[in-house]
């Protein structure tokens, strides 16, 4: 059988707004774009825990969080649990992860089914960034964007031309406190940056949740985020809108490095004659606040959040310039470079292969419905804890911290409440309607299917399942 190569580019909290092949109205994203022209694009790709370690452990393992056991950033990830990479790297595969790791160090939270690794420790530095290569600690000069694509072409270069392999190229930015390199740092400088729709929202009829977060632009970013004293004499709404072009426009140019970068890697994989043979993917942890709500930062059910850019590449298999409005999820993404590895999907993982969906093809039963679970109440950004469904048309949100008096050792409980979003009717989700009588029927039906969905992933409601 010839298998295909895989090459999983992900980075950290790159939005689907800020790509151009996505409709971006603030940048262009030409090598992303190269991807998504020759192969498929999905809408409606989300995440399952909208926060870096649970995202990534759930693209190893191919299972929710609750069940492989990073539902904190705190949490270490167990390595000796199956995950994607063993069981490629069993089937013959050649396996590699460089760049951003971020499960813990050390025991069995070091990279497992990798035959070469080198990765960050922690969140890693954009500049003369630290890495551990096969358990050594080394320093690199240089930016960290170019340093894990040079590392991942080497990699690819010196690899065993007989067999496949399987690249997981995981890139630190466009996390906080994005700093760009030199190359970029001056993009945007002559330019205003769009608001978005929702930058001045109030935080009426939502959850008092909402009103809660401390994330927001015109309060809570800090000196390191904005590398500058604001102009004094500036009023309140013209201080807002200079922090927002002061953070913005660094983690555009953040972004700006990826897109070179992934022009690279796509221009190696061609050099050496395999990019017809090799999937290509790019996809981020989560999505994020791009001023959305007022906001930076990720974690909530809202749509900025839950959404996952995923293009892919796959000449054999992928019609060239396609689009999926079929729900895709990150516990997806295992079973599907599986699937086309020939290799049988373990009855354990929770996901589905997408490889049908890549086909253009609708399995029957694929899901209409997704479940969401938000762990780190009242953490470094102040979001309470929650879960969720989202249909195609609708989203269920609880916010859970006192529910039944039990709680995921929560030392704050806040009351319970529920929203409800028409996402047809209102798409930036503005307007709560869970208590609107008219809702009552579609409140009901929800809240069923969300139960249904949460006993189908072996989650309990209200109760700390693992730690």
């Amino acid at each position: 059988m010839n298998r295909p190569n895989i090459v999983f580019i992900m980075s950290d909290d790159h939005a689907a707004h800020a790509m151009s092949c996505y409709g971006s109205r603030i940048n262009q994203t030409p090598n992303l774009d190269r991807i998504a022209d020759e192969g498929m694009r999905y809408d409606n790709c989300f995440c399952t825990n909208s926060i870096c370690a649970p995202s990534r452990a759930t693209i190893l393992t191919g299972l929710y969080n609750h069940l492989n056991g990073v539902l904190t950033l705190g949490d270490r990830f167990d390595g000796s649990q199956q995950t994607v990479s063993k069981l490629l790297q069993q089937a013959g595969y050649q396996t590699a992860i460089v760049g951003k790791w971020h499960l813990g160090h050390g025991g069995v939270s070091d990279p497992t089914g990798f035959d070469y690794w080198n990765v960050l420790p922690g969140q890693g530095d954009y500049r003369n960034p630290k890495f551990i290569e096969m358990g050594q600690e080394k320093q690199y000069e240089g930016y960290v964007t170019d340093i894990i694509t040079d590392q991942s072409i080497d990699w690819i270069r010196k690899r065993d031309k007989e067999r496949p392999f399987f690249l997981m190229c995981h890139h630190k930015a466009p996390h906080r406190p994005w700093i760009p390199d030199e190359k970029h740092a001056h993009l945007y400088e002559d330019v205003e940056i769009p608001e978005p729709p929702t930058f001045n929202d109030d935080y009426s009829n939502r959850a008092a949740a909402a009103e809660a977060a401390i994330m927001r632009i015109d309060r809570d970013l800090k000196k390191r985020d904005l590398k500058l004293d604001p102009p004094e004499g500036l009023s309140e709404r013209e201080l807002r809108s200079w922090k927002y072009q002061r953070y913005i426009k660094d983690y555009l140019r953040c972004v700006a490095s990826i897109d070179d970068n992934v022009g690279r890697l796509l221009d190696t994989l061609e050099a050496e004659g395999v990019a017809d043979d090799t999937i290509v993917v790019y996809t981020s942890d989560q999505g994020f606040f791009l001023g959305d709500h007022g906001w930076f930062d990720k974690r909530f059910m809202y749509e900025e959040s839950l959404r996952m850019p995923f293009i892919v590449r796959y000449p054999k298999e992928i019609k060239a310039g396609t689009v999926q409005d079929a729900m895709a999820l990150n516990v997806d993404f295992a079973p599907t470079f599986l699937d086309y590895a020939g290799i049988a999907v373990p009855e354990e993982m929770q996901g589905g292969s997408l490889r049908p969906l890549m086909k253009g093809e609708l399995p029957d039963g694929w899901r209409t419905s997704m479940y969401y679970r938000y762990w780190m109440h009242l953490s470094e950004h102040g979001v309470y804890a929650h879960y969720g469904l989202r249909t195609h048309n609708y989203k269920l949100i609880y916010y859970y911290a006192d529910a039944l008096g039990a709680t995921d050792a929560i030392d704050d409980p806040k009351p319970p409440e529920w929203e409800l979003f028409d996402l047809q009717r209102d798409p930036y989700e503005m307007n709560n309607v869970y208590a609107d009588p008219a809702y009552a029927d579609t409140v009901k039906r929800l809240t069923e299917e969300l139960y249904k969905l949460q006993r189908e992933v072996k989650d309990a409601p209200y109760v700390e399942t693992v730690r």
